[in-house]
């Protein structure tokens, strides 16, 4: 029998490059040569060590900050000068904030640094690379010191964005892979929460999104979420899957989770419900059949056996199509959109993680998806080379944000690294 498909990503502009480590910088896992696979022409760096870095934000000063959650700080970069042929100089590093609730998603609006913590948002007032008069948006947020979870919080990092008009969105992952209560959960979980202009409390912009971690204003000023999906879903349809002779309804069959379900990359609106934990995206061509090839744009939604068997929980054909779905298991976590040199254009950049539990594993890499006509095209790879054959990895993306130079900054957690991916000539 076959493998079932994969996720297919054009990857025909890439090539093997190898990674350029300035010697101070050059400790496990950069302590051996590095290969990535950039487009042609590209040329990718080792910029920065940082552990445990997350999510980044470039600040009106042209520094950059990254959030590292486990450590509670914030950490602010100030790229140095040019260094001749070498490149640019490594940057500054210093603490902006500390002392934090597991700071995660970052975002700014003027001088104004938006800051989500795992149980409440604040707003800074950023001026000459210092974070002042701290002010609460969002409290009593949902962690694992909440006393009705017992310390039991798979998501509980947040991510934050700021919108033309002065709305601000915050995600607030589930407490698990389907915690079917998270759905009537007060306060809130498994949404994305918007506080209007001026302030004000927060309130449910879009429900049944897992964990949204990736969250992103588009170029017209649409809301934009990438979403981890469940695992483990069992098979949705009465008949045989694969091998099996007899229906397969309601198994756990690793054939299938493999591949199911995709994760969701969706233009939010007022009221979307992305279906979590009822509903899981379809991307089958012709559903629940082994083999079958896959299409990840507009995929619809198909119930979820486990916790909607009779449909009657939410009506899963009722709900919008997905815009654009990843390879299940993707784990997509930082989005941001840009404008990149040609071929490419405008579009969003998302921090691929890489699955956990998946066999053979989903590679990291970060992924490139075209802006047309307000809404984006498929997953392209723009960087990848991070996983071996074997599933081993030496690197797990997290987030890439377009700096002042027209290069690309990639934060990366398991290798404690900021990565510069530079285009010919920058």
């Amino acid at each position: 029998m076959a493998d079932a498909p994969t996720v297919a990503v054009p990857s025909d502009r890439l090539v093997s490059s190898a990674l350029v480590v300035p010697a101070n910088l050059a400790q496990a896992p950069f302590d051996r040569q590095r290969q990535v696979l950039i487009p042609a022409g590209w040329t990718m760096s080792l910029w920065a060590r940082l552990p445990g870095a997350r999510l980044a934000v470039w600040a009106p000063d042209g520094s950059l900050l990254v959030s590292r959650p486990a450590a509670g700080q914030v950490v602010r970069f100030v790229p140095g000068g040019l260094a001749g042929p070498g490149g640019p100089a490594g940057p500054t590093m210093s603490v902006l904030l500390t002392g934090l609730n597991q700071p995660h998603g970052l975002s700014f609006s003027g001088d104004a640094l938006y800051v989500a913590q795992s149980n409440e948002v604040e707003v800074y007032r950023y001026t000459d690379g210092v974070a002042t008069a701290p002010r609460p948006l969002a409290t009593g947020l949902p962690d694992a010191r909440s006393p009705e979870l017992r310390g039991a919080y798979a998501h509980a990092l947040k991510s934050v964005a700021v919108a033309g008009d002065g709305s601000v969105y915050f995600s607030i992952g589930s407490t698990g892979n389907i915690s079917v209560g998270d759905r009537n959960a007060v306060p809130q979980r498994a949404t994305i929460m918007r506080i209007p202009p001026g302030g004000g409390p927060a309130e449910v912009f879009a429900r049944g999104v897992r964990n949204g971690t990736g969250l992103a204003i588009g170029p017209d000023g649409s809301v934009w979420t990438a979403v981890n999906g469940r695992d483990d879903v069992r098979y949705p349809y009465d008949r045989p899957f694969a091998d099996d002779s007899e229906s397969s309804l309601g198994k756990l069959l690793p054939a299938y989770v493999a591949d199911h379900p995709a994760e969701e990359l969706a233009r939010l609106s007022p009221g979307r419900d992305l279906g979590w934990p009822y509903c899981n995206p379809e991307i089958d061509v012709q559903p629940g059949t082994w083999g079958t090839a896959y299409r990840y744009s507009r995929a619809p939604f198909v119930r979820d056996i486990e916790t909607n068997a009779a449909g009657d929980k939410l009506d899963c054909a009722a709900l919008a199509p997905v815009e654009q779905t990843l390879g299940a298991h993707s784990a997509p976590l930082g989005l941001s959109f840009t404008e990149l040199p040609p071929p490419y254009g405008a579009g969003a950049l998302v921090g691929v993680h890489g699955s956990w539990d998946r066999v053979p594993p989903r590679a990291p890499e970060v992924s490139f998806f075209a802006w047309r006509d307000g809404t984006l095209g498929v997953q392209q790879t723009l960087v990848g080379g991070f996983q071996a054959p074997d599933g081993s990895r030496w690197g797990r993306p997290v987030a890439a944000v377009r700096g002042p130079d027209g290069a690309i900054y990639i934060t990366d957690d398991a290798a404690g690294a900021i990565y510069r991916l530079a285009p010919p000539g920058r």
